[in-house]
C-alpha cells in the first residue's frame, strides 16, 4: 500500500522567543491534522523527528506529541533521529507503516529548538554527527570539517569560490520569496563573494554566506495510504524513497566523492523508473555551499569536479532547466536539523500542488526530487515525489 502526503504545515523559521519544544509541535501537528481534513483520532501512529544533542533539556519529543490532543493518547509515538537527516528518517519510517498495513495514516513531525544555545556550545552539539574519535577536535564545528572538505575539494579541482558564492546568492535569492525563511534578503554575488567585516571567514574556504544559520522551528505532514489519499482535497506520492548510510569515519572513504548521496539517488530513480532529467527541480541539502556543489555531482547533473558548470551556466536557477532550491534551500530558509528533512518534503508537495508562494512556485511541475543529508554524507535519504490527486 503507497503512501501518500495528503496534508501539512510549515512554521516560519528562525528564532522563535517564547517558544519551546512543546508549542512547536504542537502548532505544527494541528495544522497539519486541519490541512489534511483527519481528526486525531484517526492518527494511527506518529513519529518525531528530533535531534537535539544538547540543544534542549526536553528530550522526549514524542511523549510531547500527545499534547497536541486527547484523542492521540495511546497511539504509537517515536522520537527518531539520524543527524540533520532526522526529518526524512521519520518521513521514511511513516512511510514504511502504511506499506506494511500497520497504519492508514501517520503524523509525521520534524522540531528543533536551537537559538536557546549560544557560541561554542552550538558547534560542539553540531559535532555530535560527526566522528568524534577523528573529528572531537576540529575548531568551528560542523563549519570546520566543511570547510576541510571544500579545501580538499579546492586542492583537487581548483579554487571553486566564485562557484560557492553563486550558490549562496541564488539560495538567498530564492529564499526571499519563501514566506517561511529565516533570511529572506538578496544578498547578491558581490557580497557573498567578498571577504569583510559582515561576510568574514569561518572556516577554511567557507565565509558566513557559505553557512546556514542556527534556527528554530518545525514542519509536519499526515501520511496516508490508499483508501485516506482517495478521499483526500490532496495527495503528493512516493514514486521512490531511498536511505543509504555510508561510513561515519571520513577516514574510510573519500569526503568529496559522497558517494553515500549517489547511491541513494540511484535507488530511488531506479524505484520511481525515471532519470535526473526527468525531474522539474530539486530541494537539495545545502548545509553548506560546498555540500550543494559536490551534490550536483552526485545526483548526476555534472561529472566529479565539475560542479561548478551548473551553477556557472545558470541551470541550477530558477529558469534553469533543473531549478534547485527554489525555497531558498537550509542556506536561506534556515536549519532547524528535526525539521529540515520534513520540511523539504512539504515545501515540494506545495510545489507539484501548485501552491507554493508567489515567485517561489515552479512552473507546471510533475516530479520532485529530495535529497536530505546527516553528518557528512553519512545518512543519505532520496525521494522522488508525484501528485497523484
Amino acid at each position: 500500500m503507497p503512501a501518500s502526503i495528503i496534508g501539512w504545515s510549515h512554521t516560519p523559521f528562525g528564532k522563535h522567543d517564547g517558544a519551546s519544544l512543546e508549542t512547536l509541535i504542537v502548532d505544527a501537528a494541528t495544522e497539519a491534522l486541519a490541512h489534511a481534513g483527519l481528526q486525531a483520532s484517526e492518527i494511527d501512529e506518529i513519529v518525531v523527528a528530533h535531534f537535539n544533542s544538547g540543544f534542549s533539556h526536553q528530550s522526549f519529543a514524542a511523549g510531547l506529541a500527545l499534547q497536541v490532543s486527547p484523542d492521540l493518547r495511546f497511539k504509537p509515538a517515536t522520537r527518531v533521529e539520524n543527524a540533520c537527516a532526522s526529518g526524512s528518517a521519520a518521513v521514511h519510517q511513516g512511510i514504511r507503516a502504511i506499506e506494511a498495513g500497520r497504519a492508514r495514516a501517520v503524523l509525521v513531525v520534524g522540531v528543533e529548538k536551537m537559538t536557546d544555545t549560544r557560541g561554542e556550545a552550538v558547534g560542539q552539539n553540531l559535532l555530535g554527527a560527526s566522528y568524534i574519535v577523528e573529528d572531537g577536535q576540529v575548531r568551528g564545528g560542523f563549519a570546520g570539517l566543511f570547510g576541510q572538505i571544500a579545501q580538499a575539494y579546492f586542492d583537487r579541482y581548483g579554487d571553486q569560490s566564485d562557484a560557492l558564492a553563486m550558490i549562496a546568492a541564488k539560495n538567498h535569492r530564492n529564499g526571499v520569496n519563501n514566506p517561511w525563511a529565516q533570511l529572506r534578503k538578496d544578498l547578491g554575488y558581490e557580497f557573498c563573494r567578498t571577504e569583510s567585516e559582515r561576510n568574514p571567514l569561518v572556516a577554511g574556504p567557507l565565509k558566513r554566506t557559505d553557512c546556514s544559520p542556527v534556527s528554530d522551528g518545525a514542519a509536519a505532514m499526515v501520511l496516508a495510504g490508499d483508501e485516506l489519499a482517495r478521499r483526500s482535497a490532496r495527495a503528493v506520492g512516493f514514486r521512490g524513497a531511498a536511505h543509504v548510510q555510508d561510513f561515519m569515519p571520513m577516514s574510510r572513504r573519500d569526503p568529496i566523492l559522497f558517494e553515500g548521496c549517489a547511491e541513494a539517488w540511484r535507488q530511488a530513480f531506479d524505484q520511481a523508473g525515471v532519470a535526473l532529467d526527468d525531474l522539474s527541480f530539486v530541494e537539495t541539502h545545502d548545509c553548506f555551499t560546498i555540500a550543494e556543489l559536490i551534490e550536483y555531482e552526485a545526483m548526476g547533473l555534472t561529472p566529479r569536479g565539475q560542479g561548478a558548470v551548473a551553477i556557472k551556466e545558470g541551470w541550477t536557477q530558477m529558469d534553469g532547466k533543473l531549478p534547485i532550491n527554489p525555497s531558498g534551500g537550509l542556506k536561506a530558509k534556515g536549519h532547524p536539523i528535526g525539521a529540515t528533512g520534513v520540511s523539504m518534503h512539504v515545501l515540494s508537495a506545495m510545489q507539484l500542488c501548485g501552491v507554493a508562494p508567489d515567485g517561489m512556485q515552479v512552473p507546471s511541475p510533475s516530479l520532485a526530487g529530495v535529497f536530505n543529508m546527516g553528518g557528512t554524507a553519512v545518512a543519505n535519504y532520496a525521494s522522488i515525489l508525484e501528485r497523484t490527486r
